[in-house]
């Protein structure tokens, strides 16, 4: 059953969005940490209850990441909220994660149910398999950039990029890009005061500027 708590949409008037992010074994820590942070934080700030962030393991198991770090995932493919922004992480375990028909099934459903979907690093690998990326410019992880031409031979990928948006379907450049994705999405719905607010309490990047 879906937790009442992200069912509802609407909150004093303003829209919260969804966010859930997927999770599996070998997945880059703050591939997905990193805008966790940035949603969850936004979030916090007083007066920006704007999103309720969630992750999603494909049967509700808990998993390891990267290097090692075991996380226990909020839910399964088959019991949770329904996703406005599906976040895709990367790591190496991305290479296992494209070749799962189901793992691909789910990912391609969400995305078509999704206002925004988005990947960090290698995770683009997956949304390259689905041919979410054919025609689009993307980009990803330095060291990814010849496997994902030989899974999308049809994308564009932009090495020199931090990130880039194509409306609905946004990709960001390895590990720590997802957090400036992040940012750069919280301003696209909500605005610059409230991306700076996230920026300033996280201490990110030029943040003393901001304030």
């Amino acid at each position: 059953m879906k937790s009442s708590e992200y069912v509802f949409n609407f909150m004093g008037g303003v829209y919260v969005h969804n966010v859930g992010i997927f999770l599996f074994n070998d997945v880059e820590l703050l591939d997905f940490a990193g805008p966790y942070e940035v949603f969850s934080v936004t979030s916090e700030l007083k007066d920006y209850n704007l999103f309720k962030v969630f992750t999603v393991t494909q049967n509700g198991q808990d998993i390891k990441s990267v290097n090692g770090l075991r996380i226990l995932p909020d839910f399964s493919f088959e019991n949770h909220p329904d996703i406005d922004i599906l976040i895709i992480p990367g790591g190496v375990g991305t290479k296992s994660e494209m070749l799962k028909e189901d793992v691909l099934e789910w990912i391609k459903r969400n995305h078509s149910n999704s206002k925004i979907t988005m990947s960090v690093c290698s995770g683009a690998r997956l949304l390259g398999k689905l041919g979410l990326l054919d025609d689009l410019k993307c980009t990803t992880h330095h060291e990814v950039i010849e496997h994902l031409e030989e899974i999308a031979p049809k994308t564009i990928i932009c090495r020199d990029k931090r990130f880039i948006d194509n409306g609905k379907i946004l990709t960001s450049a390895g590990i720590s890009a997802g957090i400036d994705l992040s940012l750069y999405i919280v301003e696209k719905l909500y605005g610059v005061d409230v991306a700076n607010k996230t920026r300033i309490y996280m201490e990110y990047g030029d943040w003393e500027q901001l304030k």
